[in-house]
């Protein structure tokens, strides 16, 4: 009787001290993601998305709103909360709260701005008129040009303002086409815990190219580089991308619309 009831005291006990490691591993790695992303428990962010051109709804094409779903599991498991809002109404500063900011420059007046101010050294080729360099990206004095459905390039980002460490971080996703963000997005919510370890809480800039779209979807990612000193290096006037030419359609051509027509969405 006595080793039935010390076998199933030394059960409880190993089973209460399973259960505890658990908790704590489980806690750590939740610590850590909030840390990461800036999204301490209930805290609040924003999704920063572009406005279809032409019209005052927020309509949203198709594959970035994929990556707002990405996203929005993200926020979820860090116990925050998430407000989506048009590119042309976030009219605020940044580091009080999480900001994950979608599409390129050409549809969100936010990602343009965000480019100008904390990564001068990127450029991204805004001209609606087709031509080889229209949605290329210059990254110091690399050009990446878009390949549409076979090679495609797109901005991963993690900025905080200045050296404030406790400030919330800004994730920029800016891609040549809709699909990339996407891709980007899904990218990070896979690796998050491998730039949590390598970054350890400082600002990057990852160029990855989605590969194969047409046949791959956004399932297919490389990292071209880490960017980081070339993106928040200014560039010279003479090493800049020219300025885009006026066009009635220069409303349209984004990240988000041309692509999302072309791509049936």
């Amino acid at each position: 009787m006595r080793n039935i009831v010390l076998g199933v005291v030394a059960a409880g006990i190993s089973a209460a001290l399973g259960w505890l490691a658990r908790t704590y591993l489980w806690k750590r790695k939740l610590r850590r993601k909030q840390a990461f992303f800036g999204l301490p428990d209930n805290s609040e962010s924003l999704l920063v998305v572009n406005r279809e051109a032409g019209g005052p709804e927020l309509t949203v094409m198709r594959h970035d709103v994929f990556a707002l779903l990405e996203l929005s599991a993200l926020i979820k498991d860090c116990n925050a909360h998430a407000q989506v809002v048009a590119h042309d109404a976030a009219q605020q500063g940044f580091g009080e709260r999480t900001e994950f900011c979608v599409g390129g420059p050409a549809s969100n007046r936010r990602m343009a701005a965000h480019l100008s101010s904390l990564l001068p050294g990127v450029r991204v080729n805004v001209d609606a008129d087709p031509g080889p360099d229209r949605g290329a990206f210059q990254v110091g004095t690399e050009s990446y040009q878009l390949d549409s459905g076979k090679g495609e390039y797109v901005i991963l980002a993690r900025l905080t303002a200045g050296e404030r460490r406790e400030s919330r971080p800004v994730f920029l996703f800016c891609g040549q086409r809709a699909i990339t963000n996407q891709a980007a997005t899904r990218y990070l919510a896979r690796n998050h815990e491998r730039l949590y370890r390598k970054y350890n809480g400082n600002s990057f800039v990852l160029l990855l190219k989605v590969v194969n779209s047409q046949a791959y979807g956004p399932d297919v990612v490389e990292l071209v580089g880490d960017v980081t000193r070339a993106a928040q290096t200014p560039l010279p006037e003479s090493e800049t991308v020219p300025a885009p030419r006026p066009s009635r359609r220069s409303s349209r051509s984004s990240s988000g619309t041309a692509e999302g027509r072309a791509t049936g969405s």
